[in-house]
């Protein structure tokens, strides 16, 4: 075990580099007793009536629905996200729960006729899932995979990025004081080849869900594998954005770059890709490349901000490797 990772995590803020939290990471011994207390919470949970399993759910929308400013300022803080993007993925971690939770009392087996009677199926919750999210929109992925998970009855571990963990212990705490059972829903900062590698290799955790490069799902995939477990991987992608010689150029143009500077471009479907039929791509370069020089970049918590940081000076560096040399437009 490495001396850093045991010691914890600077959390930075990504607009000014100043550090805004300490988080403790998670060794491969906590992520074993985590896993413990979580498989006995979910006997508990797995044990209510749907309807109480959906009230709780519910109870959790409504608090995550009190606190989405203040889930949101902190977003701002750690992931550098626009305030109105901010709220935005509040409020869609208070939907999802809300749309889990009318999903509990509809998750019911089915009846088959077989020869001689009925053969009757019935759906059982898997135990404890971990879900291991990404830092690049870490309120609404974290939900996606956890919010389905605890509505079919399960506990959720959940492992926030390491540069983005504030809003998800911050909602681990609201499921407390909505009521959910303690140990039920925890979450695990840490790195990933620690604490990541400690949920994916444990032989209590019943599914993996993972967002997060390609590298690292293949081999979450292959370690799945081997003890066949299951597992959902949402990895990068490349979308292209194609605009036809019989489109409306001027809404394509004025359109265009969001597509690829909204959070910064850090979106696994950001539109990094324009292709341009040929008779139309010297007008649209026209109308491009005013509407990109408007999109305005400055402090992410300000309102009329349209594009805010990078996560990260390693990832600033990343991207600036990518531009060729003596491409006016990227400062130092």
């Amino acid at each position: 075990m490495h001396a850093h990772h045991a010691a914890g995590h600077l959390v930075l803020n990504p607009a000014t580099g100043e550090t805004i939290a300490t988080v403790p990471a998670t060794t491969a011994a906590q992520v074993d007793t985590a896993v413990r207390k979580a498989a006995a919470a979910q006997l508990r949970w797995a044990a209510l009536a749907p309807a109480e399993r959906a009230r709780l759910l519910r109870r959790f929308a409504a608090v995550v629905d009190e606190h989405t400013d203040e889930l949101a300022r902190t977003e701002v803080g750690e992931a550098g996200h626009t305030l109105g993007n901010a709220r935005w993925e509040a409020g869609n971690v208070r939907d999802l729960l809300d749309y889990c939770a009318g999903g509990v009392e509809r998750l019911s087996g089915r009846q088959i006729p077989v020869a001689g009677g009925l053969d009757i199926t019935l759906l059982e919750p898997l135990g404890v899932v971990a879900v291991i999210a990404p830092w690049n929109f870490p309120m609404p992925i974290a939900a996606w995979g956890t919010a389905p998970a605890l509505a079919a009855g399960n506990a959720v571990l959940l492992k926030p990025a390491e540069t983005t963990p504030l809003t998800a212990l911050r909602l681990a705490e609201l499921a407390l004081e909505a009521g959910l059972p303690e140990h039920l829903f925890q979450v695990l900062p840490g790195a990933g080849d620690v604490t990541g590698n400690a949920l994916v290799e444990h032989p209590g955790v019943a599914k993996i869900v993972f967002t997060g490069s390609t590298r690292v799902g293949r081999q979450i995939m292959a370690k799945c594998a081997a003890q066949v477990k299951r597992v959902t991987l949402e990895l990068g992608g490349k979308s292209p954005n194609v605009v036809f010689a019989d489109s409306d150029l001027e809404q394509a143009a004025a359109t265009a770059p969001m597509a690829f500077l909204d959070n910064a471009g850090q979106d696994c479907c950001a539109r990094t890709r324009i292709l341009v039929q040929r008779e139309v791509h010297d007008r649209f370069l026209e109308l491009l490349a005013p509407a990109v020089e408007a999109v305005v970049v400055g402090d992410p918590s300000d309102e009329r901000t349209q594009m805010g940081p990078l996560i990260s000076a390693v990832q600033l560096e990343r991207v600036r490797s990518y531009v060729p040399e003596g491409v006016k437009g990227i400062r130092g």
